[in-house]
Order: structure tokens, then sequence, then C-alpha cells
């Protein structure tokens, strides 16, 4: 009796171990594009205690890795300089998965809000033309559908497709023309992974434990109003959406959020600087993080968005971060969207190629406010990075404004010298402020040589509603 229950054990336990063990996060699927001249790491599950081997086409090289007792694998491959497609293939025992048409290029993590999620079926311009065009076997995309977990996740269900005029239509516009001015300038395959969701705040996509254990954080969460159509909790996107790719190598992150974080803006810079630190800890990687300050949109009264940009500000010193700005690509201030998502993107795009790619000859710094003196009844600004002098379009320059220390501000006049603006008011005989674009909905119209526009700034520390 005793060896019949030996024998019929023994049959269970290789009868379970020839069943299909084998499988591979969605992550890693035909299609995908991995990180070029790197060391990647390919993972997944088998059946524990035997090896698997890896065979790649690029070097025809074999890998081996040894299942661990929780029927989980890991191994690094050294990638080569762009190129493709190449095949890979995994095999334990009689199991086997042939990965087909993987691309090597450049592979960025793209995040934030419905700007970030916008796209053809919203009514994004410019994207009909785009339609038109063959399929871009070179742009690959992979979209993480909106989940939430209150535990990091390893898996999520997507797959990655090549672009064409079908999976572009729901794809974000920004990431696209983002992967698309990549794409032209290096001519090197771009693999965008897509993780967003309309109206989150910043918490979501941060660790829980970062915002918990941080007493200023956690109250400006706790300020946040709760709606139907996303989630408050912190971390549960990070988790559902964001761990569960953190294995694969990425270039970097473009990110187009902050309208979520209007009822508490105080703390954003923050707030993203610590979301940004969280990502490259999961990742283990200080890679490039790009993001898009918040358009004008008319929040209503008080100053929150222009809280949240001045923030934002702040966060675009963070090691490796930039921030482009768009005032000048909004032409409806009671659209919280707007529709030209192809300079946003080509503007991160270009970030991007000046400071990750090292193409000296493209210009990404915005003029931002550096000194400020009076003279009698004028206000006299001084600006860093204008390329030599700064220009208005139009006859005055809008959005600004100047205060004596009553604190009221007036609509100034200005005039332009070079670098310096000249600033007055018939209504402020001694100015001790300035304000540029410090509001809800002003439009600036003030550029440097280059086209790019000014970053709104005020001079003073005043507080605001």
């Amino acid at each position: 009796m005793k060896n019949l229950l030996s024998f019929l054990l023994l049959t269970v336990f290789f009868t379970m171990r020839s069943s299909s063990q084998l499988r591979l996060p969605a992550v890693l699927s035909s299609h995908m594009v991995l990180q070029q001249n790197d060391s990647v790491l390919l993972w997944g599950w088998a059946n524990p205690g035997d090896k698997l081997f890896v065979t790649n086409s690029w070097d025809n090289k074999t890998d081996s890795a040894l299942v661990s007792n929780g029927a989980k694998w890991r191994l690094k491959v050294k990638t080569p300089a762009a190129g493709g497609p190449y095949n890979i293939h995994f095999k334990q025992h009689e199991q086997k998965i042939l990965l087909e048409n993987v691309m090597i290029g450049e592979v960025w993590y793209c995040s934030g809000q419905s700007n970030m999620d916008w796209n053809y079926y919203l009514g994004v311009r410019n994207m009909q033309e785009e339609l038109n065009l063959d399929k871009q076997n070179n742009i690959r995309f992979f979209f993480i559908p909106k989940s939430t977990s209150d535990h990091p996740q390893e898996d999520v269900r997507s797959q990655w497709a090549v672009c064409d005029s079908n999976n572009l239509k729901s794809f974000s516009a920004v990431a696209y023309f983002f992967a698309k001015k990549l794409q032209q300038e290096l001519n090197v395959p771009v693999g965008l992974i897509q993780g967003s969701w309309g109206g989150t705040p910043a918490e979501v996509w941060t660790p829980a434990e970062k915002i918990n254990n941080n007493v200023v954080l956690k109250g400006s969460y706790e300020k946040l109003d709760s709606f139907n159509w996303w989630p408050k909790t912190p971390g549960v996107a990070f988790n559902a959406m964001v761990a569960p790719v953190t294995n694969f190598s990425i270039a970097g992150a473009i990110w187009y959020q902050g309208e979520g974080n209007t009822a508490a803006p105080t703390t954003y810079g923050d707030l993203l600087t610590t979301m940004i630190d969280s990502w490259r800890n999961a990742w283990k990687k200080k890679f490039p993080f790009y993001f898009v300050q918040i358009a004008p949109f008319t929040y209503g009264k008080g100053f929150s968005a222009a809280i949240i940009r001045e923030q934002q500000t702040k966060a675009a010193g963070h090691e490796n971060t930039g921030m482009i700005v768009i005032p000048d690509l909004v032409d409806n201030v009671t659209d919280i969207h707007p529709r030209n998502k192809k300079d946003v993107g080509f503007r991160l795009g270009n970030m991007a190629l000046a400071l990750n790619y090292k193409k000296d000859s493209i210009v990404v710094q915005h003029p931002v406010y550096d000194r400020l003196q009076f003279s009698s009844d004028k206000a006299e600004i001084g600006f860093l990075f204008t390329g030599g002098s700064l220009h208005s379009l139009g006859a005055t320059v809008t959005a600004l404004e100047i205060a004596g220390a009553d604190r009221v501000f007036y609509p100034a006049e200005s005039k332009i010298d070079k670098n310096v603006l000249l600033v007055w008011s018939k209504m402020v005989k001694e100015p001790v402020a300035i304000r540029y674009g410090f509001s809800n909905d002003g439009i600036g119209n003030l550029f440097s040589v280059f086209g790019l526009p000014v970053i709104p700034f005020r001079t003073d520390d005043w507080p605001v509603e």
C-alpha cells in the first residue's frame, strides 16, 4: 500500500511538471521594444527547480536561469545598438515560447491625467493626417488599462502593438508625437508604455508609504475631494499601473498632470519630486523625467492653478528633470484639454533630444525670471535663456501685473529692451512686485528668440488664496 501511494504521488508530481507552466509577463511579448545598449531584465514563471534557456537572434547567444522554488526566474541579457526585428526563444524542456518582431531602441513610460490620455477619439487636432500614414513599424505601443490595487502587482493585461491607424486612435496623442519626434531625429525604434488616468491626483501614482509617512503630504492629500471616475487613495495606481513594468528597462518618463491637485496646490512640488524619486527607486535607475506645466484654464476664483505652476517650476530644478510650458498652445481657456497635442509632444521630444540624447543644436530651455530692480516708478526685470532678447506676440505684453506696498495688482504697461522688461503703471507710483502669467487662466505672450514662451512667475511671496 505504501509503495502504491508513493507511486501515485510521483505520478501526480511528474504530471504537474509536464503541464505548461512557462509564462511571461505581458510586457514581454512579440512586437516589443527593448532598450538599446543595455543589460535588460527578462523574467517570468516556470516549473520550479529546473533550468530555463533563453536564446536571442541578435547574437544567437543562449542564457540560462534556474527557476526558484517560488516558480519564478529572471536573467539579464545584453542588447545591441538599435535595430531589428529579432526573435527571442524561451525553452524549458518541451515548453517553448517564441517572441517575434522584437525591436531594439528607446523605451519611455508615459503617464499623467486626461491630457496624457487624450487621443483621436477625443478630438485631438492633427491626428487625421497621422492616421493616413502607412503602418509605422518603428513606433510600438504598450497600453496599460486603468486599474488599481492595494499592493504592488507583478503583471498587467496588455500586449505590445505596432503603430497603425487602428492602434493609434486610442493611444495617447502627446506620447505618440513625442515618439515621432524621437524616431525622426534618432532614426531608431521607439517603444511607449502608457499608464495614465484622467482626473487622478499625483498621490495615486506615488507609493502609499511616501504619502502616509509624510505629515505635510498626507495633510494635502486629505484636502482632496473624492470622485466616482478616478481613485484618490495613495499608491493604488502605482501598484497596478507602474509597479508591474518596473523590471522593464526604460530610457525615461514623460508626465502630464497637475490639474487633479489644485485643491491642495502648495505642496505639489514636494509631492512631484517624491513621486519621481519613488519611480527611479523602483526602476533602480535615475532616468530623465520630463513633464508639462498645466495650461491656463478658468478654474474659478483664487490662484490654485497658478500655485501649481509655481510648484512645477520648483520641481523642474530636481535632478535630471525638465519642464515645458504651453500657454501659447491654448486657444480656449474654458477647455481644460487643449486640442493641440502635437506641439506638446514635439516640445517634450525636443527636451529629450537635447538633454538625454545630447542634440546640442536643439534649444529647449524656456526663458526664466532672473532679477528685479526698481528705478523711480518703473521695474526692471531681467531674464535668462532668452537667446539674446525677448519679443512679444502683439503690441503689448499680456498677463502682466504690477503692485505697490498695498499689494493691489493692476495691469501693467511694458517695454522690451533685449533681455530686460521695463514695467510700470500709472496706478502704482512706487512698485514693489511684478507678476507675469500668475493667474489660473492668464495667457502671457513673451518669448525667446527661439520661440519658447517665458515661464510664468511672480516676484513676491505674498499669501494668496
